[in-house]
């Protein structure tokens, strides 16, 4: 009989719920909309005990916003720690889930689950060290580094590094509580709406928006190629619905890099080195189940 994975997206306005084996193979979805801890944590072990009655499930994948604790060893593992989400702080999604559904649990950031995903079944399959990127409500980032996904200290914050900020051309201030004008700060989806008074949804592809966020973008990625070294970057969310952005990005990265590191990948306009998600908006429901997999191997090692 074939492993059956149930899969949890985690998110700060709603938690995907699904149960499957992968891209061509989902049973069922649902979407919970995230209110408190007890409600949301509640309505999902719900769903996965009706759909354990009819399905048995071997794992469960949970990829979460956060900042959360990945690490197994720690006494937090599993728990959402300092998040500026209001109530969710301090919450133990892993144990909670764990104690009331009994099944293994894999655990990690809805970023790297998504990047999981995308390692698995999608863009960056065959490839070892990567970054995904995911440009929204937030900006957060995660990847691979040498097969393995990125974890050290605690997880990936790819979104609040510090990026030049040019005052006079683009005077805002930003809109991140910790560090005002920090990558997420300046290019994030509230960022935009803020900036231009209308959301990144609204505002057109020749609008001078997408010029600045294509620099702040580009210097970000440069960094991470400096630092990383990936072979291929990914980028998702929903500001990247804006196709026009991924050629503005390009030619910033190119024109930032200088040719200075030469390599086939940098070559070339960049259309196979800076790319959108292959599975689309399944990266991260997907990417959980990828957990749910992982976490079933480890259980039975």
């Amino acid at each position: 009989m074939s492993k059956l994975f149930g899969a949890v997206e985690a998110g700060g306005t709603k938690f995907v719920c699904a149960i499957g084996v992968g891209p061509e193979d989902i049973h069922d979805i649902v979407r919970i909309d995230t209110t408190t801890p007890a409600e949301t944590l509640g309505r999902t072990i719900a769903y996965f005990r009706q759909q354990h009655a009819h399905h048995s499930l071997d794992a469960i994948g949970i990829g979460s916003f956060g900042p959360l604790d990945p690490d197994a060893t720690s006494p937090t593992f599993g728990f959402i720690t300092s998040t500026p989400k209001p109530g969710w702080s301090n919450t133990d999604i892993v144990g909670t889930l764990r104690n009331a559904l009994h099944v293994p649990i894999g655990f990690d950031t809805d970023v790297n689950a998504a990047a999981f995903g995308e390692h698995l079944w999608g863009a960056v399959a065959g490839l070892h060290t990567f970054v995904y990127l995911t440009l929204g409500t937030g900006i957060g980032g995660g990847g691979m580094v040498g097969g393995k996904l990125l974890h050290g200290l605690l997880h990936p914050e790819m979104g609040h590094i510090l990026v030049p900020h040019d005052r006079t051309a683009d005077p805002f201030g930003g809109v991140c509580p910790f560090h005002a004008d920090c990558f997420e700060g300046l290019a994030s989806g509230p960022a935009l709406h803020k900036r231009w008074g209308a959301p990144a949804e609204a505002l057109p592809s020749d609008h001078p928006a997408w010029t600045l966020e294509a620099q702040y973008i580009g210097s970000a990625l440069v960094n991470f190629i400096c630092t990383l070294s990936p072979q291929r970057i990914i980028l998702g969310g929903g500001v990247m619905h804006q196709r026009s952005l991924f050629p503005l990005i390009r030619n910033q990265v190119r024109s930032l890099l200088h040719e200075y590191i030469r390599v086939p990948a940098l070559g070339g306009g960049l259309e196979d080195f800076i790319v959108p998600p292959a599975l689309g908006d399944r990266s991260g429901i997907l990417g959980a189940i990828a957990l749910a997999q992982l976490a079933s191997t480890e259980a039975s090692a």
